[in-house]
């Protein structure tokens, strides 16, 4: 018996030493497609009839000859930073299909099955509707190692009832919401200006950039340990059916991520200890229907996902694999902290072990 408790001892020191994510930062965008993640710009939606005005301008920024250089082309940052250093799921035409499996395949349903890691019928519409279910973010606040050091960031306005911001306890700013957590902070003063005066084409959803900025000087100041930061532009250029939009949106969310990224690496608590994560709440439909997505376009239950830190092995676009689901991102991320976010919520999807170099728990 001596020598197997030696060696399960030996194990758990191992797993502690080599165990080094303590912070996560993840982002998710949504409803981008994970066509134009790994194949880049889709030539035959280039057109004027889908919002593109010089469709042979567009063609010489957004397209070329093959699908890798492409996709380089319109994300530079996840495809010479993550797929070099991290882990792609996604690529349906490699063997590695992602997929949500909540049967919606739109957002608020996305959003809950992401964050909480259970699908739930309960949520079957985009309305403002606190959330009766805890999310991995609120459960790990939940938590003294992690009390006042989560926060959460949104382009879309109904992100404080999917997280049941009330009931949750930490900040969770929205749309075109002052953020009021800094005072004193010029740079959140003026944003707060930004947010109150700028034109509006959505009234539920800010740009983008005014909530990544937001979500930086939080990051920069507070130091979370857990920050979650949604994107909403490539969803709503797509609904608009302008394709040229929806692109630049997707090629400033790759921007937004080396942003973060540099930073993270620029701050000492952050450095060598974050694992980033990036993904959508649901994919969208072909051809004519690259617009829409929900339970009528079954092609829009397809995602990918992304993983980049110092636990997690430098594995690539991953192919010929298992296929992963949208509810196992909760037990991942937990797990890539330390945590048993399944053994809490068995009705969680497992964590995908593969993005996880040790797994102590």
């Amino acid at each position: 018996m001596r020598p197997l408790f030696l060696l399960l001892a030996a194990a758990a020191v191992l797993a502690a030493q080599t165990h080094k994510t303590t912070h996560v930062i993840w982002v998710m965008t949504d409803g981008l497609r994970w066509q134009e993640v790994f194949q880049g710009a889709e030539l035959a939606l280039m057109t004027k009839q889908n919002g593109v005005a010089n469709p042979e301008e567009f063609k010489r920024q957004f397209y070329r000859d093959t699908p890798q250089e492409s996709r380089r082309v319109l994300m530079p940052f996840l495809w010479e930073t993550i797929s070099k250093q991290g882990q792609l799921y996604g690529n349906r035409e490699a063997g590695a299909e992602a997929y949500v499996t909540n049967g919606m395949n739109f957002s608020y349903p996305g959003y809950n099955e992401s964050l909480t890691g259970v699908p739930d019928p309960r949520i079957n519409s985009n309305d403002k509707k606190y959330n009766p279910n805890t999310t991995l973010l609120e459960w790990l606040h939940n938590k003294p190692a992690y009390k006042g050091k989560v926060a959460a960031f949104g382009a879309w306005d109904v992100f404080p009832w999917i997280f049941n911001a009330p009931r949750a306890g930490f900040p969770v700013n929205a749309s075109y919401e002052p953020f009021d957590k800094l005072p004193g902070n010029s740079t959140i003063k003026l944003l707060n200006e930004l947010k109150a005066n700028s034109p509006r084409d959505w009234e539920d959803e800010c740009f983008d950039n005014l909530t990544v900025e937001t979500a930086l000087e939080y990051l920069k100041q507070a130091k979370p340990r857990v920050m979650y930061l949604s994107l909403g532009e490539t969803d709503e250029w797509a609904h608009a059916g302008k394709y040229a939009e929806y692109l630049r949106s997707a090629r400033r969310a790759d921007q937004y991520l080396k942003q973060l990224w540099e930073t993270l690496q620029s701050i000492p608590e952050y450095r060598g200890t974050t694992t980033l994560i990036f993904s959508p709440d649901h994919g969208r439909g072909t051809g004519p229907e690259w617009r829409s997505h929900g339970q009528k376009i079954n092609e829009s239950k397809y995602i990918w996902m992304a993983f980049l830190g110092p636990d997690t092995p430098a594995l690539g676009e991953r192919k010929n694999i298992s296929a992963v689901t949208q509810n196992q991102l909760a037990a991942t991320i937990a797990q890539l902290l330390g945590e048993d976010y399944r053994a809490a919520v068995p009705a969680t999807g497992g964590a995908i072990q593969e993005v996880i170099r040790t797994a102590a728990k």
